[in-house]
């Protein structure tokens, strides 16, 4: 069977699945449709968790900027990891006991206050609308590959099929979808990187074979890569990092704590029963997360030298009789030259996977020197030598240009994989991005419907009103990111973490305090959360445009492009954050304490006795 017919079945499938899922599982209330009735088994919780969690970002982008950045890649790792752990530790308990459906809906009691409430939510929208688009980013280009049509096209198929499962199955049908969603994601993320690993370590653990040596050679994978990159003018793989020390650890902090404010996270920990489900939940979720997040340094490393060996033959890979991708020892150990003329590869003797690929315009080649041949190397290399050895061949500049959120897609074709495991991928991608996409639309809409319209709003309005209200508002949103998506502010994993830093700056420090700071009052808290939010998104939209629309930046107010100690506007949260800390502290010293029965409340919620049942209504 052929590769697109293979790949709209087993693509197909897995849509079936998740469609009749969401039917069974329908919502018939707001409690079915915001919380799944809070009776889910914290394993089924936790696998649905780690559905949510590993988005088009995680499955489709992170590998590739992993594989771009090297080992500065890796702060996508330590900041996603971490900042679950802080969220499983620190708020989840806490928040599952306090009793509420959303976060917006904690601040609001919290902090005595319909605009503290008000503002969560201004919050929440901004961050989780940024994070559509990320997810919508990835959306297109799964869609695009497996469609074979232009990336624009993936993204109005893919608006369509959130729309038809998120809107009607609410978090009843959301849950039991992410439980098939996670188990299509985990076998497609492995499945290829086990075959990789062993083509070119003789090793079918990729965690291990990351480390291990080529196969029929003394010489280790990462020493290998590191040599081909470097010759090639590009950063050492195993010791690069993204512009300074302080940005890299700024940017983990931001993810971190971003991480831990994400609503849509958070929510899923309303869905279980006690609070010891919900840490029992978090362990299994973190359980789940770590097989695709110990594979993707591996998935990274070898994708890039499998990419380098297709458009490269004195890499030291080819292709055996059977049409598989083997290590060639001797070329490997030789070592031979890069830059010769017969090592590139003549353009009409491109794989097909490249062919395929050209037809989404996510990969693009130039004839610079027009000899017929793909020259790819990092042509503004501050290498001397690689310059000199790039001129002396001829090579009037990179001729290849790669986009990172295809690198996981890609990787199964560019190694020659079989193709039901080139069509699992897909399926996998999709699945990754579609499931993050219906968790942010069910905060979204029960931000608006629940937090905004029958809190403050109107407060008697029916029960079938409230979940039309929440329908709508995922539409908008769809509707939003998908324009969005269509020209996004960067890869799918640099909007994400766009969003995160939004969440960090201006979430995350409000429940913090409202978990750990029973003097922490209304004035102090929206203060914090408008500082937060206005700081981060100022020096975001200078770099990225006034909410994202392309050519409204306005760097030169700032001093220029990361003009705060070489701090890149993805990083910039966790500087919102301290802005947040420190002027909600300021304004409380001014403004009197809370009530007595609110601070008895922050006391309630922090000692171990029992927890109150999840609910909507004040």
């Amino acid at each position: 069977m052929d590769l697109q017919t293979l790949t709209y079945l087993v693509v197909g499938a897995s849509f079936a699945l998740y469609v009749g899922i969401a039917y069974w599982a329908r919502a018939g209330s707001t409690s079915d449709f915001y919380v799944a009735g809070g009776g889910v088994h914290p394993v089924t919780n936790g696998m649905a968790t780690a559905a949510d969690w590993m988005s088009a970002a995680s499955f489709i982008s992170m590998a590739g900027l992993i594989a771009n950045m090297g080992y500065g890649g890796g702060l996508f790792l330590m900041g996603w990891t971490g900042g679950y752990v802080l969220l499983a530790m620190l708020l989840a308990p806490y928040l599952r006991k306090f009793g509420k459906f959303t976060v917006p809906q904690f601040i609001g009691d919290r902090f005595y206050s319909k605009t503290a409430s008000t503002v969560a939510v201004v919050c929440l929208l901004t961050a989780s609308i940024t994070y559509v688009i990320g997810q919508m980013t990835g959306v297109g280009v799964a869609f695009s590959r497996f469609l074979g049509v232009s990336n624009a096209v993936g993204i109005y198929v893919g608006m369509g099929i959130v729309f038809v499962y998120a809107v009607f199955g609410g978090m009843k049908g959301i849950t039991y979808t992410q439980v098939a969603q996670y188990i299509v994601l985990i076998f497609a993320y492995v499945i290829p990187a086990v075959f990789i690993s062993f083509q070119l370590t003789g090793n079918p653990l990729p965690q291990l074979g990351l480390g291990s040596t080529m196969s029929g050679t003394e010489v280790s994978l990462l020493d290998k890569l590191n040599l081909v990159v470097s010759d090639l003018g590009f950063s050492e793989y195993t010791s690069s990092v993204p512009g300074s020390y302080l940005n890299m650890f700024v940017y983990t902090a931001s993810l971190m704590i971003g991480t831990a404010g994400l609503p849509h996270v958070i929510i899923r920990f309303f869905t279980v029963p006690k609070v010891a489900d919900a840490r029992y939940s978090a362990g299994w979720a973190l359980v789940f997360i770590a097989i695709l997040y110990t594979t993707a340094p591996a998935v990274g490393a070898m994708a890039k030298l499998n990419l380098h060996a297709t458009v490269n033959s004195a890499v030291g890979l080819e292709t055996d009789a059977n049409g598989k991708l083997v290590v060639n020892p001797a070329t490997v150990n030789a070592n031979p030259d890069l830059y010769a003329p017969e090592a590139s590869l003549a353009y009409e003797n491109r794989p097909d996977w490249m062919k395929r690929w050209e037809q989404t315009g996510l990969l693009k080649w130039e004839d610079k020197n027009g000899d017929g041949r793909i020259q790819y190397y990092n042509d503004r290399t501050a290498n001397a030598d690689a310059k000199a050895r790039a001129e002396a061949a001829g090579w009037n500049g990179n001729e290849l240009s790669v986009n990172a959120d295809i690198i996981v897609l890609a990787n199964p074709e560019i190694a020659l994989l079989p193709n039901w495991v080139i069509a699992l991928v897909a399926a996998g991608g999709i699945a990754a991005a579609l499931s993050t996409a219906a968790g942010l639309l069910l905060a979204i809409s029960s931000a608006v419907s629940h937090d905004l319209i029958k809190n403050v709003i109107k407060p008697d309005i029916s029960e079938k009103n409230e979940l039309l209200a929440g329908k709508l508002s995922m539409v908008a949103a769809i509707l939003l990111a998908g324009y969005l998506g269509l020209n996004p502010p960067g890869f799918a994993a640099g909007t994400v973490a766009l969003a995160f830093g939004i969440a960090a700056s201006s979430l995350f420090p409000a429940i913090m305090m409202g978990i750990f700071s029973k003097k922490m009052n209304k004035e102090g808290a929206v203060a914090g959360m408008l500082a937060g939010l206005v700081v981060t998104c100022f020096y975001v939209f200078a770099h990225k445009g006034l909410f994202f629309v392309q050519g409204t930046e306005f760097t030169h107010l700032i001093g220029g492009p990361n003009s705060f100690f070489g701090i890149v506007p993805e990083a910039f949260g966790a500087i919102g954050a301290l802005v947040n800390f420190a002027v909600a502290f300021t304004v409380d010293k001014f403004t009197k304490e809370p009530p007595e029965h609110i601070q008895q409340l922050v006391e309630d919620v922090r000692v171990p006795r029992g927890a109150k049942a999840v609910h909507g209504a004040h």
